[in-house]
């Protein structure tokens, strides 16, 4: 693949990325996919991007979704304290992970989200507060 090709192919998943991102889907997933299927970048060093890629895109992102009354703050403090307790877990059991097994699970993880998305029952109400 010719260097320009790579640079657009980045910036094209940047985009995407950060546009998935700025809606709170998780455009790290795309992201990682990116990342060790495009770009082959090793699963372990493409999970340390995408944790500093998030830092700013969420920054970004929390303005609007507070002032849309898109935040739940009663739940707020309890998640956090979970997400920093089980991350850190799952960041020590991730770098004593074989590359190969850590890909694995993944793309099981990948798979197991696009079959829940497929085959979810009906839509979900719109929860989001009126101005």
């Amino acid at each position: 693949m010719s260097g320009a090709v790579s640079f657009l192919l980045a910036v094209l998943a940047g985009l995407l990325t950060g546009i998935l991102s700025g809606f709170g889907v998780g455009g790290g997933s795309l992201l990682l996919i990116y990342l060790t299927g495009f770009a082959h970048v090793p699963q372990n060093l493409a999970q340390g991007v995408n944790l500093l890629y998030f830092l700013p895109t969420a920054a970004a992102a929390l303005p609007s979704h507070v002032k849309n009354g898109c935040i739940e703050k009663k739940a707020l403090l309890p998640a956090i304290g979970a997400g920093l307790l089980c991350s850190g877990a799952a960041a020590w059991l991730a770098t004593a992970m074989d590359t190969n097994l850590l890909r694995k699970c993944f793309g099981v993880y990948l798979l197991i989200v696009g079959l829940r998305e497929l085959f979810r029952p009906g839509k979900e109400k719109d929860s989001v507060k009126s101005s």
